[in-house]
């Protein structure tokens, strides 16, 4: 048996969906765990790039099987576009398994999320608006809808007409156009239809793989800062992204988890509000933004750009257990004169090794840097470690030293080929 959780180890957007793809070429199963589409994927292979938002990134291939665990809020209109979006692309043999345990992201979630944000004014969280925070308030008030009921249209019928009565009144006390039964429920039992071949119980299948032996991958969205409980909150997503998150998430013994492998970009980069310590707000900032295209997979929103963060770092690993890392974007750091590293914080006069809980705090430490040179050479041909410009092979060191964990993946490109693996993982 060998099971690898892939995590995001900053604020998300690290690179995970081309790691995955890269780890999926010898896995058997790929399992999303948490979030909806408000995550993306962005995937590279043969000149042809794909964008996903729910679907796992073992979709390509037709000898996986691809899960969308309990642990998901599943919009079914997207989820359908996006599958349809695949096939006429080519992409029509696969296998796609989903849990009759995850919830459903309902319109009404999605009207919701907008007017939520909107009414915080200057405190908005920097949510992309698609509904998976009220979809996950639902969940925890026992009010939401399961994959298990929405494919059942009599009990579909059943449980909307209860949920849109409370839904309507909250929108109507928002002051916003409140939503039609009818026009719901006869739009998304089509989708249902659709829907229904791939529903199962997920738990039992990937709890059967694992115990034969298959190579099993789950995939991580958005990143540890990011986390509900142990992220920047409220700046923060509505479930948990760390590996501890993931048996419970999909239905199987913790266990099972054997290696959780920590997606980091060469630098650090934040969608949407809160503290960034190592932000950068300068040229340095521009030339890596349009270098790494750093703007949203989903939104397209530019994405605010710093240092690399190795307190931030070693947070992710000690809250996720991350024991090996993979180390994103490199190339684009090539060019750069002077690069810098934080190892540590200052707050208040001390130096501190660890994220403060509050925001409070958190917005005032001042990082604190090594600087080390950079390199000039094009990297992005190389195979191994040894071809690396000695600069670029020192800030890789650095951050091992800092971190205490070993690199075991090292993308120089997009592309799935420009990838050179320094550890054995599967």
């Amino acid at each position: 048996m060998k099971s690898i959780v892939v995590v995001g180890s900053q604020w998300g957007d690290e690179g995970k969906g081309k790691v995955t793809d890269y780890l999926a070429q010898v896995a058997d199963v790929v399992v999303r765990s948490q979030g909806g589409n408000n995550a993306g994927h962005t995937i590279l292979f043969d000149n042809q790039k794909f964008a996903l938002r729910s679907i796992p990134s073992g979709i390509f291939n037709p000898q996986i099987k691809n899960v969308m665990a309990n642990g998901m809020v599943i919009n079914p209109k997207q989820m359908l576009e996006e599958l349809d979006g695949l096939i006429a692309r080519g992409i029509t043999n696969f296998q796609l398994f989903v849990s009759n345990r995850a919830h459903i992201v309902l319109p009404y979630h999605e009207a919701l999320d907008g007017a939520f944000e909107q009414f915080k004014g200057d405190k908005k969280i920097g949510t992309t608006k698609r509904g998976i925070g009220p979809a996950y308030a639902d969940k925890a008030n026992r009010i939401g809808i399961r994959i298990g009921d929405f494919v059942n249209p009599h009990v579909f019928k059943e449980v909307l007409a209860e949920t849109l009565n409370i839904k309507n009144m909250e929108l109507k006390m928002l002051g916003l156009p409140q939503f039609s039964f009818a026009e719901i429920y006869n739009e998304y039992t089509e989708y249902a239809k659709r829907i229904a071949p791939y529903v199962c119980d997920t738990s039992l299948l990937l709890e059967a793989e694992l115990k034969k032996g298959s190579k099993v991958l789950f995939e991580g969205a958005q990143g540890v800062m990011l986390c509900l409980d142990h992220g920047t909150y409220p700046y923060v997503t509505s479930s948990s992204p760390t590996g501890a998150s993931v048996p419970l998430n999909c239905g199987i013994a913790p266990s099972y988890i054997q290696d959780v492998l920590g997606i980091c970009k060469a630098y650090t980069t934040r969608v949407g509000e809160g503290p960034f310590p190592t932000e950068l707000h300068n040229d340095l900032a521009d030339y890596i933004r349009e270098k790494g295209h750093e703007y949203g997979t989903v939104t397209q929103r530019p994405r605010r750009v710093g240092y690399l963060d190795c307190v931030a770092l070693n947070y992710a690993r000690r809250i996720s257990g991350i024991n090996h890392l993979a180390i994103m974007l490199f190339d684009v750091l090539t060019g750069i004169e002077k690069l810098k590293i934080c190892y540590a914080y200052e707050l208040d006069g001390q130096v501190i090794n660890t994220i403060p809980a509050t925001n409070y705090d958190y917005s005032r430490v001042k990082p604190l840097y090594i600087e080390l040179d950079g390199w000039q050479e094009d990297i992005t041909k190389v195979t191994t470690f040894a071809e690396l410009p000695a600069n670029a092979q020192k800030y890789l060191r650095t951050i091992e030293e800092l971190t205490g964990v070993k690199i075991a993946l090292l993308s120089i490109g997009p592309d799935r080929k420009q990838t050179i693996q320094l550890e054995e993982l599967f």
